[in-house]
């Protein structure tokens, strides 16, 4: 059964009048074209994860490539390493879309939450106003006073043999006294000049359009297709020492000097020697 549109329940789309409701008549009107990446456009009120639904979705044969889903509501999203991601009702973005790059190799799919992190990042940049930084792999940074704040994530899961679900959230609204964890951000507290989720949605959707288009008809090469360069340039974890908790519960310390080109974090150690990270979680250590 499809989850009911957000659209269908004006008690609730209208209970907190500083956080609108998104409406999937406006978005399709605004982001579905014949010639486009994005075809189907749908917002549901409530649900446990959009990511597990879009892969439910596709193996239903309900979805297929540019299918977007988007929840006013999370109750059962998750992050990297299954940690929970919790937020109020239209607080943020929370979304997930479903790509098939078939005609791309598939060694070169890991840069697929790199590329929709470029592609957030830039599209908050022109619509929101804030500087946005990425800390790898999938993170997306604002700077709330002199400190460094995560302010949304990324999830791409496989949906069959051809399809890649990718899920993002971020955090828009969020007040101070809502933060789930001190180190949490939000748009809002970062001086966005615009929280208005509509356009900020639009302008994130289509930036990942274009990054995709332009990994796809450089054959996923992320050095052809400028998604290498383009990520390296907006990546705070460069240049920084950081420590890598990897799988098998073993840590590696070490600066991060380079992504290489199968997006994995290449960290040069005090034994002299260069090690590429490809899965584990990146902690930026502070300045002694």
């Amino acid at each position: 059964m499809t989850p009911r549109d957000a659209s269908d329940s004006p008690r609730d789309r209208w209970s907190d009048l500083g956080r609108p409701p998104l409406s999937s008549t406006a978005l399709r009107r605004g982001l579905v074209r014949a010639d486009g990446l994005w075809r189907q456009v749908d917002v549901v009120q409530r649900t446990g994860s959009t990511n597990s639904d879009l892969v439910a979705r596709a193996a239903a044969g309900e979805a297929g490539e540019g299918a977007v889903l988007v929840a006013e509501e999370q109750t059962a999203a998750r992050g990297r390493l299954d940690r929970q991601w919790t937020a109020p009702a239209r607080s943020g973005l929370f979304f997930s879309v479903l790509l098939n790059p078939a005609d791309v190799p598939v060694t070169c799919w890991g840069w697929l939450p790199l590329l929709t992190g470029v592609a957030v990042a830039t599209g908050l940049s022109r619509a929101a106003g804030v500087d946005t930084a990425l800390k790898w792999p999938n993170d997306l940074l604002v700077t709330v006073g002199d400190e460094e704040r995560k302010a949304g994530g990324i999830l791409a899961e496989r949906a069959g043999n051809d399809g890649i679900v990718v899920g993002v959230g971020i955090n828009v609204t969020l007040r101070a006294d809502e933060l789930p964890v001190p180190r949490a951000g939000s748009l809002a507290l970062a001086g966005a000049v615009s929280t208005d989720r509509d356009p900020l949605l639009r302008s994130v959707l289509r930036s990942l359009e274009d990054w995709y288009g332009r990994w796809r008809a450089a054959g996923g090469d992320p050095a052809a297709s400028g998604l290498q360069e383009t990520y390296a340039a907006g990546c705070a974890t460069l240049g920084r020492m950081v420590r890598a908790e990897l799988p098998g519960d073993r840590s590696l310390v070490g600066e991060a000097v380079a992504v290489d080109g199968e997006g994995r974090l290449v960290l040069a150690t005090e034994a002299g020697v260069q090690e590429p990270v490809g899965a584990g979680d990146i902690v930026h250590l502070r300045p002694a």
